[in-house]
């Protein structure tokens, strides 16, 4: 096992249960470090909407992990965190969080029974790619480490969070060995956007709360946070990937902010109308209820200056355009799409090209986005790919 994220301890238990002897091999000197990063937000799992919808939200990857979450759906994952003493329990928003609001509770357990099933773990030990007779190259502090394991699960991760372990060094070792690998880019991140020196002088750091943004026909509703270099926040993460494809095929991605997504147009026009005689834009704006933000990003949106027909005004309190330019780079991206190509690995996600080796986590070619959807993701291809390599050394996974 290669990697002591979410995705390799679980597929490191699921061989261990079925009788493997089971030795993890982490490069950092903790195991799950980006697991415990998520925890501080309040570690949301995955999501309690229909299976159906679930699946859909992986986009052209449903398909294919399609099988493996629903051989590992969502509420085995809460019974699993369970049965490690971590009651769950179902958000307003549907997603799924731990009771403790951690992820150190979780993975204290898991280790913990890691340890009673005999798994070892050794941790300072960098996979460096394969041998030629296909076995794996791992160093560690003294030197090369001989190991000729029956089977190897790689869970080592995207590339997002590099300084947590997951830095994407294992692409080149793959595809040194003939493996398709969908080049790596950041998801789940904040969008570029160049605004007007005095705004963003004036905004940097302040939110605009529940708005909503859309991108195309989609459209999603939170709060989104004005940043130096552009927008972070909720609707702006599930957005990203989009917003990604349409800038590097466009050079420009056009997003559309709804300040007021509880009011009609035909409300707002109203409501614009009652403007007195004399009064200025500026004062009767802000005693209709806008604030000097949210007038000033309708500003950024339409610099040639605000409309003064109602009707248009509200056009612009419902739809702000803003420009964005691309995404935050890897570096600052919450998750990574790309990873190993599908195609590459059967249904027990093993490398066809590689017998004996399997993938699974963040290295596969999926785009999760917010909302627990990557959690899962790697707990199901975790179980998935443990389970494959149980069958691989002739164990019985399925009893």
């Amino acid at each position: 096992m290669i990697g002591a994220g979410p995705a390799g301890l679980v597929a490191a238990e699921t061989l261990a249960r079925h009788g493997a002897r089971v030795t993890i091999y982490e490069h950092k000197a903790s195991p799950a470090r980006k697991f415990l990063m998520a925890g501080r937000g309040g570690l949301n799992l995955t999501h309690s909407e229909k299976l159906e919808r679930l699946i859909a939200r992986y986009g052209d990857a449903a398909p294919a992990l399609e099988p493996l979450i629903r051989a590992f759906p969502p509420q085995a994952l809460r019974d699993w965190c369970a049965s490690l003493g971590e009651e769950t329990f179902v958000g307003s928003s549907g997603r799924v969080f731990p009771r403790s609001f951690k992820a150190s509770p979780l993975l204290r357990g898991l280790l913990a029974r890691l340890g009673s099933l005999g798994v070892v773990l050794q941790t300072g030990v960098r996979f460096e790619g394969f041998a030629a007779n296909g076995a794996p190259l791992l160093r560690g502090a003294d030197g090369v480490i001989d190991c000729q394991p029956k089977a190897v699960v790689l869970a080592t991760g995207g590339a997002s969070w590099a300084r947590l372990g997951s830095d994407g060094a294992w692409v080149q070792m793959v595809e040194a060995a003939g493996v398709e690998v969908t080049p790596l880019a950041p998801a789940n991140c904040g969008a570029l956007v160049k605004w007007s020196s005095r705004f963003r002088d004036d905004f940097e750091g302040q939110p605009l709360k529940t708005i909503a943004v859309r991108f195309g026909v989609e459209q999603v509703r939170g709060d989104v946070v004005v940043t130096r270099r552009g927008l972070e926040g909720g609707p702006v993460y599930a957005l990203s990937s989009r917003i990604r494809a349409a800038a590097q095929r466009d050079g420009v991605a056009m997003l559309h902010i709804d300040l007021r997504p509880d009011s009609t147009l035909e409300t707002l026009t109203r409501k614009l109308s009652r403007r007195v005689p004399g009064q200025s834009l500026a004062t009767f704006l802000r005693k209709a209820g806008l604030s000097r933000f949210e007038t000033a990003t309708m500003r950024e949106s339409h610099p040639e200056g605000l409309p003064k027909d109602p009707a248009k005004l509200a056009m612009l309190v419902k739809n702000a355009s803003i420009e964005a330019r691309g995404v935050a780079g890897l570096e600052r991206a919450i998750s990574t799409a790309g990873g190993v190509a599908f195609d590459e690995v059967g249904a027990d996600l093993m490398l066809r090209k590689l017998p004996g080796v399997f993938v699974c986590g963040e290295m596969l070619d999926f785009d999760a986005p917010t909302g627990g959807y990557l959690l899962q993701a790697a707990f199901s291809t975790g179980v998935a790919a443990g389970r494959g390599a149980a069958r691989f050394l002739g164990l019985n996974p399925d009893s």
